[in-house]
């Protein structure tokens, strides 16, 4: 029949794998050795109206990437060599936490316990959610590590609300919980655009607070150049990346699209850039709603940006390393 697809990811040589792009699983996060660590977290603090709508998106990029799984040796060209070069330490994929759809609280202190685990390896762990709500105790968590921070969130929306449905932890509010923690110096926010969820006060208080804003509108005008001067030499960054700042006609694959979206290169090219003048100390990828998603044109785009940080990760630390 017609519709029929053929298997064309055995034309990659495709192999059968549980974890993301075939890596290693992580089966003890008190002893990791790896670069960074892929973590499935499908739900944090969702709004109760809606629910863990998000909660399929760790397991749609691990099978968006599986046709490639027996590929990791190949020449990657977003990269200028493998993913992971030789010499290099890969990733490892340490499954999915466990999360409760009414227990919020526990959900957090789980997430915080899991990244403080993977941080004391040495390790950057990188989130793959999940709604916006599950960097606030990863950002939490990141305390452990004794030093101060510069948030770069790449995302549609600004997530400065106070409380939104009666919820202080939720997506909405990430940012501005972040602007509580004390180990948070420096918020930068790439992407902004359209209409969101915040108010004109919202906006008000983060510029107070000292956030640097690019609109989107910006990045397309003005390129990655101003974003990257705002980056400190040598400081420590967290990158968190709501899918909804790409554009949705590579990032279907989310509740918020909003046309005039970033493009893959151009979040691609921050990560490189920031990596070249800090430290990526941990990253989230969050908004991942397949049951949204187009022929996996979304799945697809996000898959490999995550197989593209984890190599700008394990040249990071094999650079810091010799």
């Amino acid at each position: 029949m017609m519709n029929n697809k053929p298997d064309l990811a055995s034309l990659f040589g495709a192999t059968k794998s549980d974890t993301f792009l075939g890596l290693d699983p992580c089966n003890n996060l008190d002893s990791i050795d790896a670069s960074s660590a892929f973590v499935g977290v499908p739900c944090a603090t969702p709004y109760r109206s809606v629910g863990p709508y998000a909660k399929n998106g760790p397991s749609s990029i691990r099978n968006a990437i599986a046709s490639l799984n027996a590929n990791l040796d190949r020449h990657n060209f977003d990269l200028g060599g493998p993913i992971f070069p030789q010499g290099s330490i890969k990733a490892v994929d340490c499954g999915d936490i466990a999360w409760d759809e009414k227990n919020f609280q526990e959900n957090r202190s789980i997430i915080s316990e899991t990244v403080k685990k993977i941080l004391k390896n040495n390790v950057i762990p990188i989130l793959v959610g999940g709604d916006d709500s599950i960097p606030i105790p990863m950002l939490e968590a990141m305390s452990s590590k004794g030093r101060d921070f510069t948030i770069l969130q790449i995302d549609a929306h600004i997530d400065w609300r106070e409380i939104h449905m009666e919820e202080r932890y939720g997506l909405s509010s990430t940012m501005r919980r972040a602007s509580e923690m004390s180990h948070i110096k420096k918020i930068i926010q790439v992407g902004a655009r359209g209409i969101g969820s915040g108010h004109p006060q919202d906006f008000e208080d983060a510029k107070n607070w000292g956030v640097k804003f690019y609109l989107a509108d910006d990045v397309h005008s003005n390129g990655l150049d101003p974003i990257l001067e705002n980056i400190d030499q040598n400081s420590s960054v967290i990158i968190c990346i709501d899918i909804d700042s790409m554009d949705p006609s590579i990032t279907p694959n989310t509740i918020g699209r909003v046309p005039g979206g970033l493009t893959y290169f151009q979040v691609l090219n921050l990560i490189k850039g920031v990596a070249q003048k800090a430290k990526i100390e941990a990253m989230d990828f969050a908004e991942i709603m397949p049951e949204v998603d187009i022929d996996g044109i979304g799945g697809l785009t996000v898959s490999r940006l995550i197989a593209s940080s984890m190599g700008v990760i394990a040249r990071q630390k094999q650079r810091a390393d010799s």
